[in-house]
Order: structure tokens, then sequence, then C-alpha cells
């Protein structure tokens, strides 16, 4: 008998243990919600805004009806020559009408403009399926609308979040959204611009992507004010 029939053999006779029962995640959640309070929408906004900030991103409140001409604004400033946006997103006409100069539709399969895309786009704009105000993430979830590259290429990254889908935590946003229906291809959390620690164990930002995350949150004007 080889070693391995050995050891086989060994493992067959061995007494057969209880299966493992899975973890209750939700009692363990529900267990830490019960030892904090609850979050209210004003202490979501404050403590996104500040993890956000924490993770070198930067949080801009406008309102539904500003926000593009706060865009327009935030793009002039950064001299933004080129801003890439999804063609068939849920904000194309509302950019559309804003006047942005520089507007550019993802409207092509990347083989078609690979070369214009990477090195010819200042800056792109995606929607957000919701945020973390514990962690201050980002929830992005890229469909044919507004694909993957259109959040990864561009050096500056624009990220439109709506104030009514800040969650306390991922499990809140997963439970709520029910993530359990259909998740997507590529499902994107993103606390602040690309960062590695890869060289020397020292933390550098816009390494792999973009170099600026700037989250336009959308607020009522009291909560702008």
């Amino acid at each position: 008998m080889s070693a391995r029939d050995n050891i086989l053999r060994r493992l067959r006779a061995a007494p057969q243990g209880q299966t493992p029962l899975p973890p209750d995640v939700g009692a363990f959640h529900a267990a830490l919600a019960a030892a904090a309070p609850v979050g209210t929408r004003a202490s979501r906004i404050e403590l996104f805004c500040e993890k956000m900030t924490f993770w070198h991103g930067e949080v801009v409140r406008v309102t539904p009806n500003n926000w593009p001409q706060k865009l327009r604004e935030l793009c002039a400033a950064r001299g933004i020559r080129s801003l890439l946006y999804g063609a068939q997103g849920e904000h194309a006409r509302a950019l559309e009408a804003a006047g942005i100069d520089g507007l550019k539709p993802y409207d092509r399969p990347v083989d078609e403009w690979k070369k214009e895309l990477f090195e010819d786009t200042d800056a792109g704009l995606t929607s957000t399926r919701g945020g973390i105000a514990e962690t201050g993430t980002l929830i992005i979830w890229p469909d044919a609308a507004e694909p993957r590259l259109l959040s990864l290429v561009p050096p500056i990254h624009f990220a439109l979040l709506d104030g009514d889908r800040l969650y306390d935590t991922l499990f809140q946003a997963i439970s709520e959204q029910q993530w359990s229906d259909g998740m997507p291809t590529n499902a994107l959390l993103v606390s602040g611009p690309s960062k590695t620690a890869d060289i020397q164990v020292t933390l550098a930002y816009g390494a792999h992507g973009p170099k600026e995350l700037i989250v336009l949150l959308l607020v009522n004007e009291e909560e702008q004010a």
C-alpha cells in the first residue's frame, strides 16, 4: 500500500463530524444595529462626506435641479475638454441640455476608439446605485448604458449619488436593495480615487484608474446650504 493510499484509508476511516451550520449573517447585523443608534438621513450624509474625504474623494452637494450646471462649472474650473458619459444612461438628456463643452458619448465598442478613449478623454460621469455612509463608499453597477470603462479610464471620475440612496452599512444596502434577486456581471464598491500600496507598502493614489473622484451628492436645498 502506497503512502497516498494509506492517507486516504485513514481519512475514510475517521469518524464523521457534524456538518457546520451556516452563519446567521442577518442576526449578526441585527445585533450590531441594536447596539448602535439608527442613522438619520442627516447623519448618513455627514458621515459619508467625512469618510469620502478621508479617502481623498471630494463631495459636492447639489440639487436635482442644479447638478448639470454645477457639473459644467466644475469642468470649466478644471479645464476639462472632454466629458465621457453614457449615451443611453438615465442622465444623458440632462447633460446634453446643460451646454457642457466637450461632451463625449460612450456609444461604440471599445475596439473602435481605444486610442481616443484612453488618450483623449479628461473625465467621465456615471450614475450610482447608492452609497455606504459607514465607509464612504459608492455602489456602482456598470451595464451596457454605462460600461465599466466609463469610471475606470478617465483621469477624473464624476459620480452622481442620490442622498435618498445612502445606507448606514453595506449589509443594509444589500438587504434593502435585494441584491439576491439579481446581481450584475460586475458590481463595484468605490471609496475614493484609485490607490495601491504595492510599492514599498506606501499608499499611492491614482495608480490604476482615476486620479480624482468627485461625488455629486443630490440633496435638497436646505441640505445643500
